[in-house]
């Protein structure tokens, strides 16, 4: 690695450029993790099931997509704008189209199986194709814009801010605009509305597209990694593999990383049915999104002091357990107040953040721990193997969470509300699922997971030493 040209200083041009660069990602990823299901089953008139099907075999293209453009990133060459950077520029409209492709209302009444058809070719297009190809290397580009431990830190939480933002923004917005509840029965009905999601979506794709523009402008790649045939040579895709296969650091945080996002997407995805069907108050999913936000912003200014005193890993731990704990409480305490459920989800979110304010900092230490390991550092593909790690916590949640709906009896009809045994199974599933992936993340950074604080310290000063012996 090398840093010979002079470049403007780090500083909060990067940060905001790249909490922008997240935002768009989560403008069309937070939308399909949180409402596809929904719109599918409603809206599309799809089984839970098929479409969490879907949703789980989309991960096959990935296993390919996500190496071949980790592999593509490493071995690119380094422009004016850097080595990252043009593939943001690149992907940027495709992915935006992609995605408002998904979501078009006006198919509802076309023959079942073009329905699935649509769903499952638009779905590939946008989450596993070009999806990854602006993602992966938004995500390697952090370890390019600076070396330094701080500023890593730094990019990690203003990535996760622009995710907790586009959270906000769809998580709020989304339940405020797109249902009407009528009252049939002298019961209350919340109903998605199709043509005012498809909307939605457009909207979202444009924001997407501006954010990514924004992204591009502001962020500077500094640091430039050596790309030589012998380098191409030692890392063919099997020798990568065979590397990840031995890397504990690797396989850990993968592994933390799939029940992580098992449940919080399930927490997402859930409150769709929570909030509408168990509850009967989509304001207080809106408000519920607020509260994401506030205890999002209360991890973001704990994090850096508390990692500077403890380590990622380590602070990580107790928060998981913490989670897992208030998901516990809620199935038990099972609150008729929808605003005491705000309230504890508040905690949910707020312990959860912690993690999420420092995962991508922990990622950069892998590829660190990897380069000192190897020899080699290859940001792009072991980003790669951690973008597909997170898409598979992704899938099973989907796929999880629509098997569970079909098993305790959940089909939408229009104008029908579900039975209390349909709904005491909604609200089951929304707290035991996030209560697991909880604390198996928490027993993953605890018993597997290598790299504490004094291991982080030793490898940052072991490549600082080696760089400068370099220069």
């Amino acid at each position: 690695m090398n840093t010979k040209k002079s470049y403007l200083p780090f500083g909060i041009r990067d940060k905001i450029g790249y909490l922008l660069g997240d935002l768009g990602n989560d403008f069309t990823f937070i939308l399909s993790s949180s409402f596809l299901l929904k719109f599918y089953t409603d809206v599309m008139h799809i089984s839970a099931g098929i479409v969490g099907l879907i949703m789980m075999l989309a991960r096959f293209a990935d296993a390919f997509t996500d190496v071949t453009m980790g592999r593509l990133c490493d071995r690119s060459p380094v422009r004016a704008a850097g080595k990252f950077k043009p593939w943001i520029l690149r992907a940027t409209a495709p992915v935006a189209i992609a995605s408002f492709l998904i979501y078009q209302s006006s198919l509802a009444d076309t023959p079942l199986p073009f329905r699935i058809g649509w769903l499952a070719v638009t779905y590939i297009l946008w989450g596993s194709v070009f999806y990854t190809a602006v993602n992966i290397p938004y995500g390697s580009m952090a370890s390019a814009i600076s070396n330094e431990p701080s500023d890593r830190q730094s990019l990690s939480t203003y990535r996760s801010l622009g995710s907790t933002l586009a959270g906000v923004i769809v998580g709020a917005g989304v339940p405020l605009i797109a249902y009407e509840t009528k009252v049939i029965g002298g019961v209350a009905v919340a109903e998605m509305n199709g043509p005012r999601f498809t909307l939605i979506a457009g909207i979202f794709s444009i924001l997407a597209i501006i954010s990514y523009m924004i992204c591009y402008v502001l962020t500077t790649e500094r640091v430039t990694p050596d790309v030589s045939p012998e380098r191409h040579r030692r890392t063919s895709v099997k020798d990568m593999l065979l590397s990840a296969v031995k890397n504990r650091a690797l396989l850990s945080i993968i592994a933390a990383s799939i029940v992580m996002l098992l449940a919080q997407f399930t927490l997402q995805q859930m409150a769709n049915y929570v909030y509408p069907d168990y509850y009967a108050n989509t304001a207080a999913q809106s408000a519920s999104t607020f509260a994401m936000l506030f205890g999002m912003i209360i991890a973001a200014t704990l994090a850096k002091p508390l990692v500077g005193k403890f380590g990622k890993a380590e602070i990580s731990v107790v928060s998981s357990f913490i989670a897992a704990a208030v998901c516990l409480l809620l199935y038990f305490i099972r609150p008729a107040s929808v605003w005491v459920y705000v309230a504890f989800n508040f905690f949910a979110w707020l312990a959860l953040g912690v993690f999420t304010m420092v995962s991508w900092a922990i990622i950069t230490d892998v590829i660190d721990y990897s380069e000192i390991k190897n020899g080699i550092r290859e940001d792009g593909s072991i980003y790669a193997l951690y973008s597909f790690a997170r898409k598979l916590g992704q899938a099973a949640a989907a796929g999880i969470t629509g098997a569970l709906l079909v098993l305790v009896g959940y089909e939408k009809t229009a104008g029908v509300p579900v039975t209390d045994s349909v709904k005491s199974g909604i609200y089951t599933i929304s707290t035991v699922v996030p209560a697991a992936g909880f604390l198996l993340l928490a027993l993953i950074l605890l018993f597997w997971y290598p790299l504490k604080k004094h291991a982080v310290d030793e490898n940052v000063r072991i490549l600082k030493a080696r760089r400068e012996g370099e220069s």
